[in-house]
């Protein structure tokens, strides 16, 4: 079974009112870019990647927590981070019963996501291309 199966089977799984929502975050993060890739992690986590992680959903007791992984480096205009706070890298948005999906925003905050995965990478790639050519100086 590959991941967004998984994915799909673990929302038909949710009975009550966090399988809905989990399912309209799910499709706002895929409507926010087409490249997005579903994973599947850490022994039963959806993870949601382009470039590098954006974000990882589970479904607690009692709420919704979408959790991005760089989300303290984010923009996040519309305020929809409540959650991990406190952290110098991760944030959350923690969807409680009767809370309603801001589609729009967190599309937004996706795509910021997105960006910066970008950013990271193109810093990183320099770097590693310098190394590889000192080490092809030494032979």
């Amino acid at each position: 079974m590959n991941p967004s199966e998984r994915i799909d089977q673990l929302i038909a799984g949710i009975a009550d009112w966090r399988g809905k929502t989990f399912a309209s975050v799910r499709k706002s993060i895929l409507e926010a870019d087409r490249e997005i890739i579903e994973e599947w992690k850490w022994m039963g986590s959806p993870v949601w990647s382009r470039d590098g992680i954006i974000a990882v959903g589970n479904a607690h007791k009692d709420k919704v927590k979408l959790t991005f992984d760089y989300g303290a480096r984010l923009p996040d205009p519309e305020k929809l981070f409540n959650a991990g706070l406190e952290g110098n890298q991760r944030r959350a948005i923690d969807f409680f019963e009767g809370d309603k999906v801001n589609a729009p925003a967190l599309k937004n905050l996706v795509r910021a996501a997105i960006a910066y995965n970008q950013a990271r990478s193109k810093k990183k790639a320099p770097a590693a291309k310098r190394a590889k050519v000192a080490k092809s100086k030494k032979t």
